[in-house]
């Protein structure tokens, strides 16, 4: 086990990716994936291989909507959370779900095996631009000529738009005010603590290079978000049916505008692989 790797077993062991799409800010860009995912899904029983998929929160999901669902996770916590979440849910589809632990750079299912593949995860956490490209090159392998893979990535700028403005990580680790230039410039997030968070974060153009130089067409390249992750009353809109809709609809409305793309802290690319001779 890497070094780097080591580092996100003790940030995932923590357990907090379980509930991170639950509510608030993480209920924010669950909604937004999975309607940017739909606009391009094949119908279900397509079988759709979520790679990195943590604890299984859209493998669930997509069981639940009758897709078959292969998914696979580095960390054999995720896998067992998935399992024990699977067992708990009611009816049939989580029979649905076949899971395993995986690395997305050496997927273990053939080629053209799945009608379209999630890679929402792991590109958050591969460091080099080549085994990123290599992740990514794998998802084109596995899908059928046509299908759509669904990458995404984290903002370069949410360091310092959610981190330092929204959540004020400098109160907790002063360090970060010296940090946070270069973290802009190089897109490398270190843990600011043991247990922390590792990351690359993209720019958009610079995600989209990568799908392309791994064989896939860039069909959509949209900010997940919008801005309303920053609001500090988000969980009070989203009670509100009409405040909850017009977040909606202007992560939406500009999901697509170039100089806004950065702004969210989540981006999603959606790449289509190459029909083969």
């Amino acid at each position: 086990m890497g070094a780097d790797e080591a580092v996100l077993r003790a940030y995932y062991e923590r357990g907090m990716e379980r509930d991170r799409l639950t509510d608030g800010r993480g209920s924010l860009e669950f909604i937004r994936t999975c309607e940017i995912v739909l606009r391009q899904l094949p119908a279900p029983p397509a079988v759709v291989a979520d790679i990195g998929g943590g604890p299984g929160r859209y493998a669930l999901w997509l069981a639940s909507l009758g897709y078959e669902v292969e998914h696979r996770d580095l960390m054999p916590f995720h896998v067992e959370q998935l399992a024990a979440d699977a067992a708990g849910t009611a009816g049939d589809h989580a029979g649905r779900v076949r899971s395993g632990v995986g690395d997305a750079r050496h997927l273990d299912l053939p080629d053209g095996s799945v009608d379209a593949v999630l890679l929402l995860g792991p590109l958050y956490h591969l460091l080099d631009r080549a085994d990123r490209v290599r992740a990514l090159a794998e998802a084109a392998r596995i899908v059928r000529p046509g299908g759509p893979v669904f990458a995404a990535a984290i903002s370069r700028w949410a360091a310092r738009i959610d981190g330092m403005l929204r959540e004020r990580l400098y109160l907790a680790h002063p360090e970060a005010l010296g940090r946070i230039d270069e973290i802009d410039r190089t897109g490398l997030l270190p843990p600011m603590q043991e247990g922390g968070f590792l990351a690359y974060c993209h720019r958009p153009e610079e995600l989209r290079a990568e799908l392309t130089e791994a064989g896939l067409e860039v069909a959509d390249l949209v900010s997940v978000e919008g801005p309303a992750f920053i609001l500090g009353d988000l969980d009070a809109r989203m009670a509100d049916p009409v405040d909850w809709d017009v977040a909606l609809e202007v992560a939406r409305a500009i999901e697509r505008v170039p100089e806004l793309l950065g702004f969210g802290p989540h981006l999603l690319a959606t790449g289509v692989a190459a029909r083969r001779p």
